[in-house]
């Protein structure tokens, strides 16, 4: 394995109010927080097997990590790692999660990421 390559990533998210915590609009090509208790560098490409509610298939996405939450962070926050999308997919992952979150975008709940 390459150096700044950590392998596949494989996520399941189920529900909605666990997407929109997890998804970050503001980035460009969009991104999802991951928690994750690996040790990442800013920077490291890493490769995403996503599964969104109840589909069958898994949605292949390229990124790169843009921001690391260490184990002990302030005010309890998840353990985990900020993966922006690689524009490779054309967009594709982010307009399934955007199309699942249709009118939540714009709640004030608060997430993993802000």
């Amino acid at each position: 394995m390459k150096p700044g390559r950590q392998g596949i990533l494989s996520l399941s998210i189920k529900d909605k109010g666990a997407l929109y915590a997890a998804y970050m609009p503001f980035v460009k090509n969009g991104g999802l927080f991951i928690p994750t208790n690996k040790s990442y560098q800013l920077g490291d490409e890493v490769f995403m097997l996503l599964t969104l509610m109840d589909e069958g298939e898994k949605l292949p996405v390229a990124g790169r990590i843009i921001w690391t939450t260490p184990k002990g962070a302030q005010g309890s926050r998840a353990t985990g790692i900020g993966v922006q999308f690689s524009d490779q997919d054309g967009g594709n992952a982010r307009n399934k999660i955007e199309t699942y979150l249709a009118g939540a975008l714009q709640a004030e709940r608060p997430t993993h990421t802000m």
